[in-house]
C-alpha cells in the first residue's frame, strides 16, 4: 500500500506528539512492507536526505513562527499529495479538514487523526477557536474515517457529531533499565529533581507547577523540559516567576530525553487539553508513576498508576511535599505504570491497528 502522512512537521522527530507518531508509525509501516511518504516542513528541517529509515520525505515551504504556519504547510501538502499515486492519506490534525475532500476526488482514501479538542487551547482567540470548532465538525464529513487517540474524545465525537471514530492511542515502549550517563552534562543526579515535560503553553500549566513547587518548600530543583516560540511573553513571565530554583532545559530528544525522564525523583503531568499525551505514556514506560492533573484524558491513561491533583496550587503543593518525603510509595506504583503501557499502549499493536484502519478506510 502507498501511504502519505500529512500534518506533522516531519521526521525525524524534533517537536511533539504528531511528529513522534509520524516517525514511529511511518518506519513501522515500512518494516511491514508498505511504501510510506511523509511531508516535511523546510522550516523545521536540518537535513534534506530524501529517505529516513526507508520513509520517503517530501519537503515543502512554511512560514516558521506564523499563526498560519501549520495550516498553510498542511494545505500545500494536501494539494501536492492529491496529484500523487497514493492509495491512502493519513491526515494528522484538523487544521485543513474542510478540504480533505480534494484527494478523495482523485480516488484516494483519506483518514484523519483529530487529536484532542484543539479549540480549547488558550492560545487561540475567538475567531481561531470558532474555525477549529468548524474544522472539528468537518473532519467527519470530508474524510473516509476518523481516528481519536482517547476514548473520552471518541465519546465526544459520538455524542456531538453522531459519528463513531476508531480509537487508536499513541504508544510507548517499556524500558526496564535506562542508563543515567547523560545526566551529568545537564547537571542532574538520578532521583534528585522534579520534572515536567511539555511545550511551554498555558494549557500545559507550567505556571501552576512552578507556583506549587515554590509553595512546597521542597529543596530538589524543578526541571522543565520543553520550550515556547521565541519571544513568548508567557515564557518570560514564567522565567520571572521561577527565579533560580527552576531550571528550563528547552527541547531535548532521543536517549537524553529518555534518561532525564526515567531518573526524575517525581514526574508531574499537568496537561489540561488534548487526548492521550505521548509524554505521559513515555514517562510511564520508563517507570514513572506520574502526579497528574485530574482531567479525563490523563485519568484514562494513568488511573491508579499515578497520583491525581486538582487545578489548584495548594493541591499540587501538598502532593509534591508528601511524595518527595515518601518516594518509596511512588516507586511501588511504577510496576503498575509499566503494566498499563505493555497491555494498552504497545507500539506494535498500535501500528497493526493503523494498518487495519488505513486499509479499511470506511467510517465507523
Amino acid at each position: 500500500m502507498k501511504i502519505a502522512i500529512l500534518g506533522s512537521r516531519g521526521i525525524p522527530v524534533n517537536y511533539g506528539g504528531f511528529e513522534t507518531i509520524a516517525e514511529v508509525l511511518s518506519t513501522g509501516l515500512v518494516m511491514r512492507g508498505h511504501d510510506v511518504t511523509i511531508y516535511c516542513s523546510k522550516a523545521h528541517t536540518d537535513s534534506y536526505e530524501p529517505f529516513y529509515h526507508g520513509v520517503r520525505r517530501i519537503f515543502l515551504p512554511s512560514i516558521k513562527g506564523s499563526p498560519i504556519e501549520k495550516p498553510l504547510f498542511t494545505l500545500l501538502s494536501l494539494l501536492h499529495a492529491s496529484f500523487k499515486t497514493y492509495d491512502v492519506i493519513l491526515m494528522l490534525g484538523i487544521s485543513v479538514s474542510a478540504l480533505c475532500f480534494i484527494p478523495r476526488i482523485f480516488k484516494k482514501k483519506v483518514v484523519i487523526n483529530v487529536d484532542g479538542l484543539e479549540w480549547q487551547r488558550k492560545k487561540w482567540g475567538p475567531v481561531a477557536s470558532l474555525y477549529l470548532r468548524l474544522s472539528e465538525r468537518m473532519a467527519g464529513i470530508t474524510t473516509d474515517a476518523v481516528i481519536t487517540d482517547s476514548e473520552f474524545i471518541r465519546g465526544y465525537y459520538r455524542e456531538k457529531y453522531q459519528i463513531d471514530p476508531y480509537y487508536i492511542p499513541y504508544g510507548a515502549d517499556v524500558s526496564d533499565s535506562v542508563p543515567d550517563d547523560s545526566l551529568r552534562k545537564y547537571g542532574l543526579e538520578s532521583g534528585g529533581y522534579i520534572l515536567q515535560s511539555c511545550r511551554i503553553e498555558p494549557e500545559n500549566n507550567p505556571d501552576l507547577v512552578i507556583e506549587a513547587y515554590l509553595m512546597s518548600g521542597v529543596t530538589m530543583p524543578l526541571v522543565i523540559l520543553g520550550d515556547a516560540p521565541e519571544g513568548s511573553r508567557y515564557k518570560q513571565r514564567l522565567l520571572r516567576m521561577a527565579g533560580d530554583r527552576v531550571r528550563f532545559l528547552g527541547f531535548i530528544f532521543g536517549p537524553d530525553y529518555r534518561q532525564i525522564v526515567a531518573h526524575a525523583g517525581l514526574y508531574i503531568h499537568a496537561h489540561e487539553v488534548g487526548g492521550t499525551n505521548p509524554s505521559l505514556l513515555e514517562a510511564m514506560a520508563v517507570g514513572q508513576a506520574p502526579l497528574y492533573l485530574d482531567v479525563p484524558f490523563n485519568r484514562e491513561v494513568a488511573g491508579d498508576a499515578g497520583f491525581p491533583f486538582q487545578k489548584d496550587p495548594l493541591s499540587l503543593s501538598h502532593l509534591i511535599k508528601t511524595l518527595s518525603e515518601r518516594i518509596e510509595v511512588v516507586r511501588e506504583r511504577s510496576v503498575e505504570a509499566k503494566r498499563i503501557i505493555r497491555e494498552r499502549y504497545s507500539w506494535d499493536s498500535i501500528i497493526r491497528e493503523y494498518e487495519r484502519v488505513l486499509g479499511v478506510g470506511i467510517k465507523g
